[in-house]
């Protein structure tokens, strides 16, 4: 096998929460990787190439074969590099249990949070009383735990950590601090706890602001439809 079949590959858009898990993975199991963003207006060949049938990031290159889609490929990672801890418990309920908080976060969470980006009146309010509903629900799931595993990181914790940052987006540019005061563990301070991994993965929340606001320019500025995901937003392109 050649050295650049060797090299393990991301094609990501930073701004995107489901690259970002696949990143958060990728590091809490100590795999060096070569990261590559894409620019989604003009997507490279390798990207064509290696999901064809979506042409969506993320895609995690390895051993010359791609995979795709944020879920399978964290499995993926915790399948082959069984070093340091799992991502999900070996326990069968347990690990039923934290698919489907996983499926939960990527379909409510996610789809509320777009609601919330790119809706407009009405709809956006709709998303914001769901996003708080389902914080809720997240946090009697977490109840005293650190993490939702218990003690340990793992795939229900890299799912939701990437929203944070656009929650703080929409307090900012949506009037939105429900979640911070109905849910306090939903929260910065004290979600997973300040001294947990959270904190490591937040992204500077101005690089965000800012991205939001020219996304926004451009979004008024060209007359995109809301309803085209694949022009209105890194946000909305993942998987």
């Amino acid at each position: 096998m050649t050295q650049e079949e060797e090299e393990i590959v991301l094609l990501d858009y930073w701004p995107s929460p489901f690259g970002t898990m696949a990143r958060i993975a990728l590091v809490e199991k100590g795999v060096n990787y070569i990261h590559k963003f894409e620019d989604l207006s003009n997507k490279s060949p390798l990207l064509l190439e290696m999901n064809p049938v979506h042409h969506k990031i993320p895609v995690l290159v390895h051993k010359g074969k791609s995979i795709c889609e944020s879920n399978i490929i964290i499995q993926y990672i915790d399948e082959i590099w069984k070093n340091n801890f799992p991502l999900l418990p070996s326990e069968p309920y347990q690990r039923a249990k934290a698919m489907f908080l996983v499926d939960f976060i990527n379909k409510k969470v996610h789809g509320s949070s777009v609601k919330v980006w790119m809706g407009q009146n009405e709809e956006q309010e709709n998303g914001k009383k769901e996003l708080l509903e389902w914080s809720k629900f997240l946090e009697e799931e977490l109840g005293d735990k650190l993490y939702f595993g218990g003690d340990v990181f793992g795939f229900v914790d890299i799912v939701l950590v990437p929203f944070y940052n656009w929650f703080i987006v929409f307090k900012t540019f949506a009037n939105f601090n429900t979640i911070e005061i109905e849910c306090p563990k939903s929260s910065l301070s004290s979600l997973f706890g300040i001294q947990g991994k959270l904190v490591t993965w937040l992204v500077n929340i101005e690089t965000y602001s800012e991205f939001y606001v020219l996304m926004m320019e451009h979004v008024t500025l060209f007359e995109i439809k809301r309803e085209d995901p694949e022009r209105c937003g890194a946000f909305l392109i993942m998987q």
